[in-house]
């Protein structure tokens, strides 16, 4: 008997078995839910497993199957209408045409429920919010998103942190936004986002890509794979990247490499792919609202560089063991170095009984040295004293993972059965030190060379030099069925068991040291009909955890609060996170004369219990902590509609996202509001999350106006949001902003492609993400060195900027 072809699109897998097909230097055609095909061949049940396929005669029957990603391995993974979620996907072509190396901006134009802010005022170094939760770069931002590439998880260890800026954006094959699914493991509070990175079998052929523009932009990729033989193939990938930025002092410069050596036979499959990047940023982070009515490009205190670097080593392993038991495993090992540079206000003094000396805040307490003694006053009488805050981290990581997929058939039923485990071990040594300097007129920090050594008391703050060694051990076991009561009706159960093991070694005292132990099950189940064979009904429950970090275990006490990300004073505890989440909707397909019609529609509600926040100390610019605040809750919904042809891509999409406190808090906060004896606003239940947007509006278009000129452009509306610090909504929100951008290409030959696009047409003038400052800290120099009247500090979007590049494929 002939071996029955089915075509299955996969976004879990990077194999291509049997025909070729790849076409040279061209990124996958996927269907209107953006998932690549990928041809396979179903297992043989009357012949011997080994032996070699012979061709048919006669054209087999195929089926298209869409599968989707229910764990972090790269097993095919589901038939889409059986997953009790909602299908969020982006592909490689949408990544192409943002014409960025920023995978998060095709996230945003192309997820519903997905928003960017630009916390720390760089393009490259984005928070990537999906309904309420986040997964961000800036160490202390409590992180709700997990993030995988090819079955990696990529969450720095020291803060469970995001580099965006490392990930090498054109070797991406796709990326899918996982929901309601625990097997993803820590941090999946909203979900995973999980990227499977391109190889020699599933892209052929080579392309190089240089682009220049606004604001010193010029930016080249090349990308090539390979499959040499029946059996081997290769592929890499090189990003280089330069931008002056629209602010002072905002210069980036990313280099990223990635590459993948694979095998694969009939019946199993190994790659060992590896990746090194080093990026240097201008990160001006948000500047204060009368600077930007002066000068858009304005910054406040400065230098605020961070410097990235990493390499990594991953080696992946599948094996079709019988015709229904697939083996695969993974052993990965990750270095990941970052060195950041932070100027600030001071909150050290003259002495009140002794100019010639220094003190805190107080005037009375001792400012010391590294040696321990009190530190001399080498600065002029009136200088504005600031300083510089650096900080390292050096984590190296390095895990392992097995899983196992059955297809046998139960109780005479179609059923699917997954079970997995995975271990994770990283060492981090984190340093920070403080140099005192004087602030100019230009808000620079320039150093003295004076550096603090530990000082203070409770009322004034610790500060001082941090030595800190952290081990983080994390184990997890999942199992996840789904079970065909009949063809239109699918169930699926299961859940993961996590364990966490996090210890703190005080490098220089004890006062960090802890030891901390965290373990939870986190169930899944939910079911899915197919109503018609264009119409797929889901729902589904599942529950996730994410444990403290090290950085927020070493910076809990509110009685010390700490320079946050810089000077950590001590280990109570802190609960681990639970959310609760429901999730359920509608979608569907449907083929017209015009093309395919895609289309969904879904709600959801996330209940986090013991959510961790990090909060401000009023009037003490840059401290904090970091505490359980009770519950909160994300609920919401999504609606949007794809159109797929050979001349037109079309999408729309409307996403409500309504994210609360649910218990009574106190909180401080350098909010106008809060009360001036206590520096503290009182949050009541009901009180909106801030800078979570409620409404986000998508919409773009690409439309072939001949074979060789393409026209396109997106449009984006956000709509308002309360400034971080302003839990209590008191204060006026930031407003919305709504942005239109527009591309082209025009096909010179089958080789080159000449491309251009604007972004920001209208040259709008918004901001992403806002927040207050303490006014009193440093002068408004920019207004003759009055006091700042505004409390608002704000993160200002890029101008309209223009673009225009070449690609060449071969």
């Amino acid at each position: 008997m002939g071996a029955r072809r089915i075509l299955i699109a996969s976004l879990s897998t990077g194999m291509v078995l049997g025909a070729d097909a790849a076409v040279a230097a061209q990124d996958e055609e996927t269907n209107v839910q953006n998932l690549p095909a990928v041809e396979v061949t179903a297992p043989q049940t009357t012949a011997k497993r080994n032996a070699p396929r012979t061709p048919s005669r006669v054209a087999a029957p195929t089926t298209r199957l869409y599968v989707y990603p229910t764990s972090p391995g790269t097993a095919k993974g589901l038939d889409v209408d059986k997953v009790p979620s909602a299908i969020n996907a982006v592909d490689a072509n949408q990544i192409k045409r943002t014409g960025s190396l920023n995978v998060t901006d095709a996230l945003r134009d192309d997820v519903a429920g997905v928003n960017i802010t630009e916390v720390t005022g760089n393009p490259f170094q984005p928070n990537v919010e999906f309904r309420g939760f986040v997964a961000s770069p800036v160490v202390g931002t409590p992180q709700g998103l997990a993030v995988y590439q090819n079955g990696v998880r990529i969450n720095e260890a020291f803060a469970d942190s995001v580099n965006w800026d490392l990930i090498p954006t054109a070797a991406i094959r796709s990326v899918t936004v996982v929901t309601n699914n625990p097997a993803f493991g820590l941090n999946a509070l909203g979900g995973a986002i999980n990227l499977q990175m391109k190889d020699g079998f599933a892209y052929q052929g080579a392309e190089i890509d240089a682009m220049g523009g606004s604001f010193g932009r010029l930016q080249s990729s090349a990308q090539w794979g390979k499959q040499l033989d029946e059996n081997y193939a290769v592929y890499a990938a090189l990003e280089g990247l330069h931008d002056d930025g629209f602010r002072n002092f905002s210069v980036s410069d990313v280099r990223r490499f990635y590459g993948d050596v694979a095998y694969k036979n009939e019946t199993s499959e190994f790659h060992v792919n590896m990746g090194v990047a080093s990026n240097h940023f201008g990160a001006t982070a948000t500047v204060p609202a009368e600077l930007l009515q002066q000068y858009w490009g304005a910054v406040y205190t400065s230098p605020q560089t961070t410097a990235n670097k990493v390499g990594y080593l991953n080696l992946t392993g599948k094996v079709e063991a019988t015709p229904t038991w697939t083996l695969e495993g993974t052993a990965h090992v990750r270095r990941f170095e970052q060195h950041v540079t932070d100027g600030n206000p001071t909150s050290v003094e003259e002495c009140t009984a002794d100019a010639t000396l220094l003190c805190l805040g107080d005037g009375a307490t001792a400012a010391n040295g590294v040696n321990g003694g009190q530190l001399a006053n080498p600065f002029a009488p009136g200088t504005l004293l600031g300083e510089l805050d650096r900080t390292t981290t050096r984590s190296t990581t390095f895990g392992v993972s097995g899983q196992a997929t059955n297809g046998d058939r139960l109780l005479g039923h179609e059923n699917r059965f997954v079970m997995g485990a995975s271990y994770d071990a990283s060492v981090t040594r984190f340093n920070a030190s403080a140099e005192l300097g004087s602030i100019g007129t230009n808000f620079v920090v320039s150093g003295s060379g004076v550096f603090l050594g530990p000082s203070g008391n409770p009322t004034t703050g610790f500060i001082g030099p941090v030595g800190l060694r952290t081990v983080n051990q994390y184990n997890g076991l999942y199992a996840l069925d789904t079970f065909n009561v009949t063809d239109a009706f699918a169930l699926t159960a299961g859940g993961r068991y996590n364990a966490a093991r996090i210890t703190l070694e005080d490098q220089l005292g004890t006062a960090l040291n802890g030891d901390h132990l965290y373990t939870r099950f986190n169930p899944v189940i939910g079911g899915t009909y197919k109503i018609t064979p264009e119409l797929t009904a889901y729902a589904g429950y599942s529950e996730a955890n994410r444990v403290p970090t090290p950085l927020e275990l070493g910076c809990a006490d509110p009685a010390n609060p700490c320079l946050i990300a810089s000077f950590l004073v001590s280990d109570p505890e802190l609960k681990q996170v639970v959310s609760r989440t429901v999730e359920a909707g509608l979608r569907g397909s449907k083929e017209l004369n015009v093309g395919t019609l895609g289309w969904k529609i879904g709600g959801f509600r996330a209940t986090n219990y013991d959510d961790i926040l990090g909060l401000p100390v009023a009037g003490r610019q840059g401290f904090g902590f970091f505490q359980n605040v009770g519950s909160t809750r994300r609920q919401g919904f999504e609606a949007e509609v794809n159109l797929k042809s050979a001349a037109l891509q079309f999408h729309a999409s409307y996403a409500f996202v309504d994210a609360r406190f649910l218990d009574a808090l106190q909180l401080s906060s350098n909010s106008p509001f809060a009360d001036p004896t206590t520096g503290t606003i009182q949050v009541v239940p009901g009180n909106q999350i801030p800078a979570v947007p409620r409404h986000r509006i998508k919409a773009g278009v690409d439309y072939a106006v001949t074979d060789a000129w393409k026209v396109g452009g997106d449009a984006l509306f956000v709509s308002s949001q309360y400034l971080v610090g302003d839990e209590s909504n008191q204060a006026a929100k930031l407003p919305g902003y709504a942005v239109f951008n527009l591309r082209t290409s025009y096909q010179v030959n089958k080789t080159v492609q000449l491309y251009g696009r604007v972004d920001n047409l209208f040259d709008n003038r918004y901001a992403t993400y806002g927040t207050f400052f303490d006014t009193t800290a440093v002068p408004n120099f920019a207004n003759g060195g009055a006091q700042f009247n505004d409390p608002r500090s704000l993160s200002p979007a890029r101008p309209r900027a223009f673009y225009a590049g070449l690609r060449a494929t071969f």
